[in-house]
């Protein structure tokens, strides 16, 4: 596996600093409110400096806010050039000096800049590529793998591209699609996954990025 692109080696802070991140959100912000949590009580060596959200209005944005996190809301009817879009979306990200991008519950689709590349890293309630692609998020994906009939689920934390869930996939966790289950029931239990892989991907990326310089290649990445 590939933990990614890091930061030239001017701009590369020392061993022990934690990883300067933007998050992108379109929703309630559950999944930043974990990463807090997880910097809080855990020491998940994160330094948010800068949280986007898709619209105002979002709880995402009130999450980001009470934690004292820089908000911004960039719209994407507000920019329907998808190089405008991107522009617009990434250049506050340099602007905060952010090394890495957390999609968590962004529902848009912005094109990655170059300079961005393997710097850009997503959360899906799947194991991808399975029941991935263009519209396919939330209680969708959990029906889809109800219908099909699967008994593993989870989700999965990968680089993205310019295309949906396409991108290296990082890390896994995988959890039973149990007899009985609607997609609430198993959309629970995959968040329950993805509360721990999230913050297991954040620091397989701090170590590469912190202590090796580069990606390490090579590891499972799936655990259960």
């Amino acid at each position: 596996m590939n933990a990614g692109q890091s930061p030239p080696d001017s701009d590369r802070p020392g061993v022990d600093e934690p990883l300067r991140v933007a998050v992108f959100l379109s929703g309630s912000g559950r999944t930043l409110a974990n990463l807090i949590r997880h910097r809080d009580e855990s020491g998940l060596p994160i330094d948010f400096r800068l949280v986007i959200g898709s619209r105002s209005g979002l709880k995402g944005l009130q999450i980001a806010e009470s934690a004292g996190i820089t908000t911004r809301v960039v719209r994407k009817s507000d920019h329907p050039d998808p190089q405008e879009y991107c522009r617009a979306m990434f250049d506050p990200c340099r602007d905060t000096g952010a090394e890495l991008v957390v999609m968590a519950g962004f529902l848009k689709h912005v094109l990655i800049p170059t300079d961005f590349e393997n710097r850009v890293i997503n959360i899906h309630p799947s194991l991808l590529p399975a029941f991935g692609g263009q519209g396919m998020y939330g209680h969708r994906v959990h029906q889809a793998a109800i219908d099909r009939g699967v008994r593993i689920s989870g989700c999965t934390v990968h680089f993205v591209d310019n295309q949906y869930d396409n991108g290296p996939i990082l890390w896994q966790r995988s959890c039973p699609v149990r007899p009985g289950d609607d997609a609430d029931a198993l959309a629970d239990r995959v968040f329950q996954q993805e509360c721990q892989a999230l913050p297991e991907a954040i620091r397989m990326v701090h170590q590469d990025w912190r202590h090796s310089g580069e990606p390490t290649g090579g590891r499972d990445t799936m655990r259960q």
